[in-house]
């Protein structure tokens, strides 16, 4: 197991608040494969919390993924989203959980908000 997909899973419970605003709630089976080891963690996501465990048991929904995909998207060099398009890895049950778990990842190395790069680009012409 990756020391970065370890880090992330364990910034998750604090991070939560900031990262989960909108009415989400579930569990989220996320099955880890390299070769033929597997590896499960579970997270029990709620409004503004989210709790971590290291074990496989029925959940609202599941997310298959290799190892080397996770680690690059706790990264931020890929795209959950386009992973799923590429059928890098599969995704079955509750959407919304996907869709909010999704937030916790980084954006890609030297990604800006556009918004700040307007308000930058305004101030320089005022």
């Amino acid at each position: 197991m990756g020391e970065a997909i370890e880090r992330f899973f364990a910034s998750l419970p604090e991070r939560a608040p900031v990262v989960l605003l909108g009415p989400v709630s579930g569990t989220l089976q996320i099955d880890l494969t390299t070769g033929n080891c597997t590896d499960h963690w579970l997270v029990e996501l709620g409004h503004g919390s989210a709790r971590v465990f290291r074990e496989l048991r029925v959940s609202d929904a599941t997310w298959h993924s290799s190892h080397d995909l996770f680690e690059r998207l706790v990264a931020g060099r890929d795209n959950g989203i386009a992973a799923m398009i590429r059928n890098e890895s599969t995704f079955t049950g509750k959407v919304t959980l996907f869709l909010a778990f999704r937030r916790f990842f980084p954006d890609p190395p030297g990604t800006r908000d556009p918004r700040e790069l307007a308000r930058e680009q305004a101030g320089r012409t005022a």
